[in-house]
Formats: C-alpha cells, structure tokens, sequence
C-alpha cells in the first residue's frame, strides 16, 4: 500500500522532556505512595510566616522585660537577699552616720538590726522590703571599692558645696569599676535660707549632671525622717543595673566572721564568714573562693543558719520561734575527689622530650660552655637557626656588650625601667592631702627656705626626666644613635629585620624565657570560658543566709585586718586561680595626673574582684599577630598592657592605680580585659638613622647610620626607608669608616632621612604581686563629724526679698 512521507520541509518541533518537569500528580503516580525514609526521621520544619515571627519576637522581649521587673522587685524581699546599699560621702563634712541615723528614723514601723561587722538592716513593713545600709570608713578607696563591688545601689552623700577633691576622686574611681544603681542626697541645707537652699541645689545640679551624665541625677535633700522615707522608696524601686562579671560569680558581704586556730598547723586557722549569697550562680564547696586583699582558699563546708534579719511582715510568732530554735543545715560538704586545687603555676615535667624548651638553670650553664668550646661561629645564646644564618664568621672579638637601649630602654634584659615612680608636684593654687586639710587664708609672704625645704629634688629631677624622655619619644619614636664604641652587628644582635611588620610570619614560640613555662594556656580559650560559664554546679543557692568555712586561713592576716573595712568573698570559676598573661585595653583618666608613665613601672591593678601589684609592658591596640611595643602610656592614647595575673573571665573592669612614694595612690587609667592570650606578640623596634649626602637621583651615599664596613655588610639584606616615603636597599659599603651606596625606588632629596628599623620581641617580666598595701585615707581620722560647712550668706537686704 502507498504510505505518505513527510518531506524535508515539514516542521519537526521538540519533543517535552518529562524527565527534568514533574508535576505532582506525576510524582504521585511513580511513587505510588511511597514514602522515603529521610522524610519520616526528619522533623517536619515549619516556615513560619510575617506575623507569626513578629509574634514570636514580642513574646521574647516581653519575656525578658518581665525578668528584668521581677529581678528589681524581688531585691530585698523575703525570699531574696536585702537591698545592699553602699553610703559613701563625696565630702569630708558629710558624716554617713548622720544620714544612717535619719535612714534608721525613716517610718516608726521599721524593724532595725545591726550585724557584728556594722551592717545596719531595715526592714520596712510598708514597702515589705528590706533594706541592708553599709558605711565603709569615709576616704579609704579600697574599702569603697569593696563595697561597690557587691552593692546593688550606692548612695552618694554631699554637702551644701558639692563634692570636695577627694570626693571627686573616689566618685571616679567608683564609676569606673561599675555600679548597679546610685542615688545622690545633701545633708545640712535645713540650716540655710530658702534661698540660699535654691542656689545650693542649682549647683549641686549642675556638678551631678556632668558626673552622672546618662544615669538619674536627681539631688535629694535628707534633713528629715520624711525626706528618708523617700529615699528608702527611691533605692527600692529604683533600676538595677547589671554588673556582669559580680552576676556571672556567687558572692557575698561578711555579716559575721570567727576565726578558729588550727591546732595542727601553726600560723594557720579557719575562718567562717556568714553573709547572703548573692548573684546567679550555686556556689559548692569544692571550688574556691576569693577574698579581695587575702587570696585564695578552699572550703570545707557551706552550712545554712537561721536568717537573722528577717522582713517582719505578717510574720506569725510561732514562725521566728520556728527559726530560732532551727539548727543549721549543711548545704554543701567539700569532696576530696573533685576538690579544685589552689595551684596556680604550672610545673614543667622533668622527664619530658628533647625538644623541653624550658630547660633547667644547670642546663643552660652547662649547654653555654660546651656552647663557648665547640662553636665554629658566634651565635648568642638563644639564637635561632634563622638568626644564626644572618652571622658572619668572624675571629678575634668578643661579644661582652649587653643589649640595653638608651635612656628610653625597656628591655627585659633591664630590669625595672626608669628612676623611681614619682608624682608631679602640684600647681600653683592647687592643694591635696593634709595641706588642702590645714589651709588658712594669710597675708604673710611665703618663706622661701621652708619652701625648698619641703621640696622633693630627687623627685622633681626624676619627672624632669622621664617628662623629657617621653617627649623626645613621641617626636622621634624609636630612633637611636647607633653607638661608636660597640660595634651594630653585636649591639643589636637580638634584633631581626622584617620585610613587613603585618605580613612577614613571627613564631610564637620561639625563644620563650622561663617564666612562661610556669604560666598556664588553653588550646581555645574562648571555648574554654564558655564551658566554665556555663558549667552547673550544685550547693547554696544565691538568696541564702549562708555560713562559708574557709580552712588554711594564715592567721596574721586575720590579725592585720581592718575592722570597719568591709569583707568581701567571690567564688572563682573554673581555672580563675591559675597564672597565665593578661591583656588589658586601657584608657589614661581624665582626672588622673597626666605624667607619662614608662613601661615596666609598677602598677596597682583592680581587675574585677582582684587587686595586686605589677609591671606591665604597654603595646599598640592594633589588629594583626603582631604588636609594637609603646614605651610610655600617654595621655592621648589608648594601649594594651601585658601581664601575669591569675586568669579572670571576661568582661571584667580594669582599674590602674599609680603609688608615689609617701604610698598615696592615684587612679591613672580604666579599661577592661582584652584576652588571655601569652601568644600575643609584643616587638620592640628601633629605628637607626642615617643621613644622605651625594644624592644622584635615585641613588646616594648614606652616612652616620653604620661607623664600620663590617657593620654595613652585616645589615645589607634588610630594607631601608625614608621619612618621606621611598624604599631602598644598600647596595655596597664605601671605604671603612660607614659610608655606604644605597638605591632608592624614586628620587630623594637631602631633607630627607634614611631609616633602618629592627624588631625584638619583648616579655612581660613576672612581677604578680598579690598583696598590695591599703593607701592612706582621703580624709583625716575624725573629719567627718558631721559639722557641715555654712552656706555663704549674703545681705539681710537679699534674704529679705
């Protein structure tokens, strides 16, 4: 039969590929009702729509706005600890036992008690609060600062005149380490004139809107039980703010203490401390403890006595009876097998490889000599093989030239840097201490003689000079002569050069000295400190009247201890007793002196809930691995020191204090803890100078940089540098006496300066100091008596309008 063909010229459209495009009914139809097994173990997950996040990101918020109101008022009731408020007077007249008095007289309802260790309790029914007051002794910084360590609100008392020097001082240095709440209130305006009240409080005003500037600076006048009725309401109601590295750790105030001598351990004893648990966290009994000024400790048990400031708010007789005769309960009981240890060095192991690289002191002697015997070329001791290739072989000279820089030197071949700490003298018309104390108006003329006799030369000769130093620093940084009597190649032997200080690579290993082979460091430290944050343990609850027993307790330190100062006790996380090096940002302060202070000084250090001694090394506040060191911390800048301290987590305040020499201290500069890193990088660098002369474009002849042809062959292979900007090389020395050919990468002048730079790495020295004495009292004992300043009167004529 005849069939019909298609000819070349019919349409052939593309056939539907039904492979890549199913529907679903298709897909239905092949799987037949199967069901793959991924999609019956997964959780079906829901795609939440527009609303429904909207919803679910108000619940969260307002959740933690109920959290926040409910931690407010819950403070100071019942079933929570009291209201800490710490009374502090900004002014030598204003007497915290006078506003304790008023306080005290608030409501004739209040209920109040008073612990052995001066802790006065007010319990008021109306508010059903109850409220703890604590009066450090007035002027004595560390004692203020222990308060407002634990605190929950300060209260800042000031005369009819403000804040005085010293209470200027201290209100700075409380704002610097943190304050949950605050309160401000004058004594003594009910015995001026209305008016001259009115002008007293506008400038009160004014000072409180400069010092308290975002927070309620709202002046409260306390001259009556009523004005301290509303004062108590204020402090109870008030907002907390909170402090998080005193939240993140259980802590509690000393209400009572009792120290027991140990029979079996001479100059040793144990010491129980009751108080309310305060903060976040359980605090057990095989951890430690700290108490600010004393140390570490371990405990041996946590026992829970009857509250004994109760809140008297329809409380039924039988109830107290109930408590009273209520023995205590032991809340935790330390277990041996999983007591932390209070080691905070670490012990090198004796029996560890070849490649230990903190030998012994016999070792290194021993490797030195064989070292001097065997030799072939001179290597320093501590050279590394890539330093070692950078030497000459040279025969006949010795190297018996140390490695200290000029007179701004900070090497840790050194030693303490720099003359003794000193302050500056005060200025003209300004007076502090007991001179400011004793002051009377005279018309006399001032004796010369005593004058020079009071003076301090060796002081003011020493900040003549370090005021010299740091000036010449900051006008030439880093630049230095290079010495004729001492060749270059062996006063700078333990420098390098660098072809870039952020790219070229820097083992951090390399050539450590002993003292960090005692130091302890973690593979992740911030996975590390997540772990201990979030780590749960069990024993007291925070809210509890609580009695901690602190064994191995020296007894001398019982002895010599303040007792109107407050005692404060921290628990520590995991690891917080171990040594390591800390890394702080710090920020000089305003207030504080503006005398340069050099690298290496000793310092006092308030990191969060610790005060000890040291000597930082100050570097750049840089990114990168590497960092140069600053040898003096200005006023204008913000840098990192570097220093050995027991490990603290993060954040936590950091206050610096700098000691003169009659032991006065001064609060020079604030920040916070940056890392717990000893990797962290600190180079040294010094800048040699030379100067061209036979400029041909491009290249010239350099002089004054090397004083020897040695010297020159020696450094050939680092860069060098301009102040305006060229880079070049060395390309052969000229004569014996330093003069050498150098090409540039563009034409220079002869203004400008050639520069050659070298970097060392630099260590912190261990200096950790953990007893630092107390600095004398701001205000002389007895002058807060309460006899308030009078108020400048003026005319009857003006009181009468």
């Amino acid at each position: 039969m005849h069939s019909h063909r298609a000819s070349n010229l019919k349409q052939q459209n593309k056939q539907h590929k039904t492979g890549r495009h199913k529907s679903n009914r298709s897909l239905d139809n092949i799987s037949k009702g199967k069901v793959q097994l991924k999609a019956l173990t997964r959780r079906k997950q829901h795609e939440q729509k527009r609303h429904e996040r909207r919803l679910l990101a108000r619940q969260l918020r307002d959740n933690k706005r109920r959290e926040a109101l409910q931690r407010g008022r819950w403070r100071g009731t019942a079933d929570t600890p009291p209201l800490l408020v710490a009374v502090v007077a900004l002014h030598q007249a204003a007497a915290a036992q006078s506003a304790l008095r008023l306080l005290t007289a608030a409501d004739p309802d209040v209920t109040v008690t008073r612990s052995e260790q001066g802790v006065t309790h007010i319990s008021v029914p109306r508010l059903k609060k109850r409220v703890a007051l604590l009066c450090p002794p007035a002027g004595d910084l560390y004692a203020v600062l222990d308060a407002a360590k634990v605190a929950d609100a300060v209260l800042f008392l000031l005369a009819p005149d403000g804040a005085d020097e010293a209470g200027t001082r201290l209100l700075s240095a409380v704002f610097a380490h943190g304050v949950s709440s605050c309160a401000q209130a004058v004594l003594g305006l009910s015995e001026a004139t209305p008016k001259r009240q009115s002008e007293a409080k506008k400038a009160i005003q004014k000072q409180l809107e400069r010092w308290f500037a975002g927070r309620d600076c709202r002046l409260q006048a306390l001259s009556a039980p009523s004005d301290a009725a509303a004062l108590l309401h204020h402090l109870s109601s008030g907002r907390l703010r909170p402090v998080t590295f005193r939240e993140r750790r259980p802590h509690l105030l000393a209400e009572r203490l009792e120290f027991t001598p140990d029979p079996q351990q001479a100059g040793y004893g144990t010491l129980s401390v009751s108080g309310y648990l305060r903060g976040r966290r359980p605090l057990s009994a095989s951890r430690l403890v700290h108490v600010s000024g004393w140390g570490d400790f371990q405990m041996s048990e946590i026992t829970a006595p009857s509250d004994p400031h109760p809140l008297t708010v329809r409380r039924r007789p039988d109830a107290d009876q109930a408590m009273t005769e209520a023995g205590e309960t032991v809340l935790s009981r330390a277990d041996p097998a999983t007591q932390e240890s209070l080691q905070s060095e670490n012990v090198p192991d004796d029996d560890m490889d070849g490649d230990d690289p903190w030998p012994e002191d016999d070792a290194l002697r021993d490797a030195e000599t064989l070292n001097k015997v065997a030799r072939k070329k001179r290597v320093p001791k501590g050279m590394s093989e890539y330093q070692a290739a950078w030497i000459i072989d040279s025969d006949g000279e010795e190297v018996g030239a140390s490695d200290s820089d000029d007179g701004m030197s900070c090497d840790e071949e050194g030693g303490e840097a720099g003359p003794a700490a000193a302050d500056e003298p005060a200025s003209d018309g300004e007076e502090t201490g007991d001179a400011a104390e004793t002051a009377t108006v005279s018309e006399a003329p001032v004796d010369d003689d005593k004058y020079d006799r009071d003076m301090d030369m060796d002081e003011e000769e020493a900040t003549l000079k370090r005021i010299k130093e740091a000036r010449e620093d900051e006008m030439f940084p880093d630049e230095i002569d290079t010495p004729k009597e001492v060749p270059a190649r062996v006063r700078f032997q333990k420098y390098r050069g660098l072809a870039s200080f952020r790219g070229s690579s820097w083992d951090p290993k390399e050539n450590l000295p002993a003292e960090y082979a005692r130091c302890f460091q973690f593979a992740n430290f911030e996975r590390t400190r997540r772990q201990a944050l979030k780590e749960e343990t069990d024993g007291a609850q925070p809210g509890q009247y609580v009695t901690v027993k602190l064994v191995s307790v020296p007894s001398h330190l019982w002895l010599s201890r303040d007792p109107a100062a407050p005692l404060v006790l921290f628990g520590l996380l995991a690891h917080e007793q171990k040594m390591s090096v800390i890394n702080c940002v710090l920020q000089r302060h305003s207030a504080g002196h503006q005398r340069p202070i050099r690298a290496k000084e000793r310092l006092i250090f308030h990191v969060g809930f610790r005060r000890f001694g040291a000597a930082p090394i100050f570097s750049q506040h840089t990114n990168g691995d590497k960092h140069k060191m600053e040898r003096f911390f200005r006023a204008d800048q913000a840098v990192v020191a570097t220093f050995f301290a027991p490990i603290t987590y993060g954040p936590a305040p950091v206050l610096v204090l700098h000691e003169d020499r009659e032991g006065n201290q001064d609060l020079v500069a604030t920040g916070s803890i940056l890392s717990v890193n000893p990797d962290r990088i600190v180079t040294k660098r010094v800048v040699l100078s030379g100067h061209p002369f036979k400029i041909n474009k491009r290249s010239a002849v350099a002089r004054y940089m090397f004083f020897n042809r040695e010297d020159i062959l020696w450094f050939k292979p680092i860069e060098l540098k301009t102040k305006y900007g060229r880079r070049g090389n060395i390309k052969e020395p000229l004569g014996t006496h330093g003069h050498m050919k150098v090409v540039f990468n563009g034409p220079i002048n002869s203004q400008d300066t050639i520069l050659l730079n070298l970097y060392k790495r630099v260590f912190p020295k261990w200096t950790y100091d953990p007893h630092v004495a107390a600095p004398a009292a701001l205000y002389r004992p007895g002058g807060a008596t309460g006899a308030l300043p009078a108020l400048p009167e003026g005319d009857e004529d003006e009181d009468m309008e």
